[in-house]
């Protein structure tokens, strides 16, 4: 259910590590890592047998991942703990505001256009 809201199964876990378990911010983000590579690659085979991957694009998405992954881990090793929990924080809140946002902006669109249907 949370997942809909806009936050993925890797922000759950974390939220879940940390406050429930207790365990540090940055184990918490690593272990989300190595979660998250099993998935993906399970969810890419299938995806490349139904056809549904353009290869071509994958091939700048990958490399600009990569490239980003290297520069957060290392961002994230220097940085504090509680910084960090505060960064991943707002980073929470940014995205609920934008899914409220998408939210209202679909309703009303929806609602205009049950307007033009019923005039």
């Amino acid at each position: 259910m949370l997942a809909g809201t806009g936050m993925g199964g890797g922000t759950i876990l974390i939220l879940c590590l940390s406050i429930f378990l207790s365990i540090e911010q940055k184990v918490a983000q690593a272990t989300n890592l190595i979660f998250f590579i099993p998935t993906s690659i399970s969810a890419i085979y299938i995806n490349i047998k139904a056809k549904k991957i353009n290869l071509k694009v994958s091939k700048s998405i990958i490399f600009w991942g990569i490239i980003g992954a290297v520069v957060g881990a290392i961002i994230a090793q220097k940085i504090d703990v509680k910084l960090l929990k505060k960064l991943f924080g707002i980073f929470l809140a940014f995205i609920a505001v934008h899914e409220i946002y998408v939210l209202i902006k679909e309703y009303i669109i929806e609602k205009k256009r049950n307007n033009k249907i019923k005039q």
